[in-house]
């Protein structure tokens, strides 16, 4: 049955499109006016809503910029070992944590709220870094920060709104914790476990500073910590030897080719996203609800 709409849902539901469209304009225009600065030539560097005087020269000149890729490389291994690993340990710790029957169960999940509200700082965790011998490795981007507090409540909270039915059937049948945890409780988490997991992957893409820290090599340098040489510190100096002697200003603005590489720097997050949004919400509410 249809209900009757009368005009005040009418003026409601036309009050929340409109907030919803000034909402989605003010996300989006930011990075649409980086695509319309970098696509625009040298000459025009107007806002404008549409390039002007378009241009792919920027684009093709930092495609073949080395640094880029090899950023690129790095910034991509580390997201990828992040989130299999990082998911992987949180998983673990977030399961037996779900279970109210594990010894000091109170203890140790205060442990773990401990490190979401106190950190021992910069120089010891430098400290503790080097003296593992992990600077100026790849590991010293990935095990610092293998799991996040916040991630082990909402993965234990998904875990803990999960029927006991199901464990206990398992168990009647000479299932272990383990083979249920394996075979039945993550085959019906990807809600929770895409969301995590997405979550991890934004981080480890956005990070820059531990790399700028631990990272001397710049060979071993992730995508952000050269977008902010380029953006930040204006440092065009390696993509000058790149213009076989005419100088870099001549063919492009400063603002052009940091537009380019900001929208350069996005484009795989924004591949990545649609095929776990189905599960962002989902997994967001389910592992909120029950603590």
């Amino acid at each position: 049955m249809v209900k009757n709409r009368t005009p005040a849902d009418v003026l409601c539901d036309s009050l929340i499109y409109f907030l919803l469209g000034c909402i989605f304009l003010i996300t989006i225009y930011p990075f649409w006016n980086q695509v319309v600065t970098a696509l625009s030539s040298k000459q025009e560097e107007a806002i404008t809503l549409l390039p002007k005087g378009l241009s792919f020269g920027s684009f093709l000149l930092s495609l073949d910029y080395p640094g880029l890729w090899s950023g690129y490389r790095n910034t991509i291994l580390r997201t990828v070992c992040g989130v299999l690993l990082g998911t992987t340990v949180t998983a673990l710790l977030a399961y037996p944590l779900a279970k109210a029957q594990l010894p000091f169960n109170r203890f140790f999940t205060a442990l773990v709220l401990f490190t979401m509200l106190f950190s021992g700082g910069l120089i010891p965790n430098y400290l503790l870094i080097k003296s593992l011998g992990l600077i100026n490795t790849f590991w010293a981007l990935i095990l610092p920060g293998l799991t996040g507090a916040f991630n082990v409540f909402i993965m234990r909270n998904f875990f803990r709104s999960l029927p006991d039915s199901l464990e206990e059937s398992a168990q009647i049948d000479g299932a272990g914790y383990f083979s249920i945890f394996t075979k039945i409780i993550l085959p019906i988490s990807s809600p929770v476990l895409a969301t995590v997991s997405l979550w991890i992957a934004v981080a480890h893409w956005n990070a820059w500073f531990d790399s700028m820290i631990y990272i001397q090599d710049p060979h071993k340098q992730v995508l952000q910590v050269i977008l902010r040489k380029i953006i930040i510190e204006n440092n065009l100096n390696d993509m000058e030897r790149m213009t076989q002697g005419v100088p870099l200003k001549d063919l492009f603005s400063t603002k052009q080719l940091q537009a380019t590489v900001i929208c350069l720097s996005v484009i795989p997050m924004l591949i990545v996203y649609p095929f776990v949004q189905k599960y962002f919400v989902k997994g967001i509410m389910v592992g909120a609800v029950k603590g």
